[in-house]
């Protein structure tokens, strides 16, 4: 196969449990010149894992089978393709199968592309191109977020962030240095840096490295983001939408260790 590679090719995780299938679309990634993959696995169990903040696997596109063998929910492949929409909109989704009855459900759960087995050279390159143009801009590494404080600059590494806020027309920026303004709306934001950051309501976007405690009210759920604990060091309280509590929830739960996610 031969392709113009772009500048920065796409990093893949594929989720196939028949190994043949999972090698192959592998094959045809690896040699587009578009693609490398980085994690090729059986389950969406062992997907879950490879994700995990801990194993530091940055990825932009995951390729899913829908059903999947090894898993014991024959809609499993579904449901790890609406969380990723929620917990990591950064990463764009391919459902390769070989079942044609899900196309319109992929899309309406937001997948860019559907590919049907046997895989073909042709096709996996066109998807690959429609995943470039799909792809969010993200920082370099040693790229800055400039924001501004009244008439000046401040350039912002990105893991120094807490959160983003919209309020009215303006959008800010929380750091341990301050609240500044930026220019980008929060849908802007979410799409360049959008696998480091949590939707945790319309109006906020937080960084989860950051998050240091989950409060819940009788009326509102609140998570204190900065360098301590609420009430014992520099941070904010952002309040988290009621239709967001349970997955962002989970998603906190899902890389830390020492609690059980249910219950």
């Amino acid at each position: 196969m031969t392709s113009q590679a772009p500048n920065a090719k796409l990093r893949c995780l594929i989720v196939e449990d028949e190994w043949p299938a999972r090698n192959y679309l592998a094959e045809l990634l690896a040699s587009s010149g578009y693609a490398e993959v980085v994690g090729a696995v059986a389950s969406v169990a062992e997907a879950q894992e490879a994700l995990l903040p801990a194993s530091r696997l940055d990825i932009d596109a995951a390729f899913l089978d829908i059903q999947l063998a090894r898993d014991p929910d024959d809609r499993a492949g579904l449901a790890f393709a609406r969380s990723l929409s929620e917990t990591a909109p950064g990463v764009r989704v391919v459902l390769a199968t070989a079942l044609d009855q899900h196309a319109l459900q992929a899309f309406e759960l937001g997948a860019v592309d559907y590919l049907l087995k046997p895989f073909g050279e042709e096709r996996v390159v066109q998807c690959l191109k429609r995943l470039l143009v799909a792809r969010p801009t993200r920082p370099s590494p040693g790229e800055r977020i400039v924001a501004r404080r009244k008439r000046s600059l401040v350039f912002l590494e990105p893991d120094e962030i807490w959160a983003f806020e919209a309020d009215e027309r303006l959008t800010f920026v929380h750091t341990k240095h301050g609240r500044f303004d930026v220019d980008l709306s929060l849908a802007a934001i979410e799409l360049s840096l959008g696998s480091s950051l949590t939707r945790v309501h319309r109006k906020w976007l937080v960084n989860a490295a950051h998050v240091r405690e989950l409060m819940r009210g009788s009326n509102e759920t609140l998570l204190f983001v900065g360098e301590s604990i609420a009430g014992e060091g520099p941070g904010i309280e952002v309040p988290v939408s009621r239709d967001r509590v349970a997955s962002v929830r989970e998603s906190l739960l899902r890389s830390a260790v020492g609690m059980r996610t249910r219950g």
